[in-house]
């Protein structure tokens, strides 16, 4: 067994087991943290596979961004952990089931895809062309429409998540610049005339020395 294939052996290890503990953590702050090491042994497997532009992405983008991400939302909320697990024995047979119907799927799309086929058999980018060469030309040649269909398919996604997320609240106050550059003094100020009220009649004072007001 050479080098290579004992570190991918150990690298996809590493990725499993870390993955299950990303499902079985109790607190969402070390599972976040156990999916950040997942993350990167699968970018180690890709750079075993020569892919350093998706080992690259895959760094920069899940672990740099995303998952800084979730733990400022995990940090900042208070989540309670009893009531969203509450659910969880109750919704178990039915994760087993798609999680083997997954498993399942994948082992078929695999076993039919690489049987018979060796790393070395893999294609090897011509000279002079880098990795991320051949997937940029591959990409935006032979695979380009069902690239701009996935960015607009992730394009509504955004959309659609803005506009699920979007509340108005009733308190909450606004100007509105073309209202405010339209508006006359007659609309801010209104000059209201009030009749004078009439003096009250003072009579002679009363027995006792106190005077009665009409």
């Amino acid at each position: 067994m050479d080098p290579q294939t004992v570190l991918f052996y150990i690298f996809s290890a590493l990725t499993i087991a870390s993955a299950t503990l990303v499902i079985t953590a109790r607190n969402p702050v070390h599972s976040a943290l156990w999916l950040v090491l997942s993350f990167f042994s699968a970018a180690a497997i890709w750079l075993l596979l020569k892919a350093e532009f998706l080992a690259i992405t895959l760094v920069l983008v899940y672990v740099g961004a995303v998952m800084v991400l979730f733990l400022f939302v995990v940090m900042m909320l208070d989540i309670n952990i009893d009531k969203v697990r509450a659910g969880f024995w109750a919704n178990l047979p039915v994760a087993l089931v798609v999680a083997a119907a997954v498993v399942l799927e994948l082992f078929l799309v695999i076993w039919h895809s690489f049987k018979g086929v060796r790393v070395a058999d893999a294609p090897v980018p011509p000279p002079g062309v880098s990795n991320t060469q051949a997937l940029g030309r591959l990409i935006y040649t032979d695979y380009v429409y069902p690239f701009e269909i996935a960015a607009v398919v992730l394009l509504v996604a955004i959309v659609a998540a803005i506009a699920l997320t979007l509340r108005r609240r009733k308190d909450t106050r606004y100007n509105d610049p073309s209202r405010a550059v339209r508006t006359r003094r007659e609309d801010r100020v209104r000059l209201v005339k009030v009749a004078p009220s009439p003096r009250p009649d003072v009579t002679q004072p009363a027995a006792g020395g106190q005077e009665t007001v009409r």
